[in-house]
């Protein structure tokens, strides 16, 4: 089996369109996605509708299920949320609730979003000093919670990795295909940095006795990225985009 694994799309429709076209180049069975979809001052409903043509394996992520909690409060501070709501609609909405929080694919190979007990936690990073260090093989191993699949694919940082671990696991993040860089205040005041502008993804291949992984990077047209946000006042997001480092 041949699989790509997308992550933290983010709205970017213009990223997605780039990662699917090079993942059918790569002709994979399947395509899988980690969640964290549609937040975003990109593009949600073109996101959507993009994802619908394509049968994908899907799980939520915390933004996901942030859009659809979303109260009355939130919509009147958050003018990027009240666009995500009002740009989608009903229906995207809907499926993402129906969204499971994470799969077990097949024997061999586990999907979440943070960990499998958490999706605002991060599996691989500690970022208490304010940027990413990854973390102890025991900590690590601890955060699964007993999860032994022999392959285990989280997504939440945007920050790819392929992590061993000394129970014979291995775990991997694709990063982001939507965006490079960020600054969050939880669980601190920290930053994640990808120092490129080109969308992320992974593929990977079963082989007899391992796993065979490749962390890809795509490029596209960030300038329609950027010219959403710019429409949206996120200027924030203007400089991730764009270079792929914390402001």
């Amino acid at each position: 089996m041949k699989f790509a694994v997308l992550s933290d799309i983010h709205s970017n429709v213009f990223a997605l369109e780039a990662v699917i076209a090079d993942a059918k180049k790569h002709s994979v069975d399947l395509m899988v996605n980690l969640g964290d979809i549609l937040y975003g001052p990109i593009a949600p409903k073109a996101t959507y509708e993009l994802l619908m043509q394509y049968e994908i394996v899907t799980i939520c992520g915390n933004q996901d299920r942030q859009i659809f909690e979303a109260t009355a409060a939130e919509l009147a501070s958050n003018p990027t949320m009240k666009f995500i709501i009002d740009d989608l609609g009903d229906e995207p909405i809907t499926w993402m609730k129906s969204l499971p929080f994470d799969a077990q694919l097949n024997a061999d190979v586990y999907l979440c979003h943070g960990t499998p007990d958490d999706d605002l936690t991060y599996l691989l990073e500690n970022v208490e000093l304010g940027y990413a260090r990854l973390r102890s093989d025991s900590e690590i191993i601890k955060l699964l919670n007993g999860q032994n699949s022999t392959l285990i694919c989280c997504g939440h940082t945007h920050t790819p990795r392929t992590v061993s671990l000394t129970t014979g696991q291995t775990i991997i993040n694709p990063g982001s295909v939507g965006l490079q860089a960020y600054t969050d205040d939880e669980p601190i005041v920290h930053s994640m940095e990808n120092f490129s502008s080109m969308a992320s993804y992974s593929i990977v291949e079963k082989t007899e006795d391992n796993w065979n992984i490749k962390h890809i990077r795509v490029p596209y047209d960030v300038k329609l990225a950027v010219a959403e946000c710019e429409k949206r006042n996120r200027m924030d997001w203007v400089h991730f985009l764009t270079t792929g480092r914390r402001i």
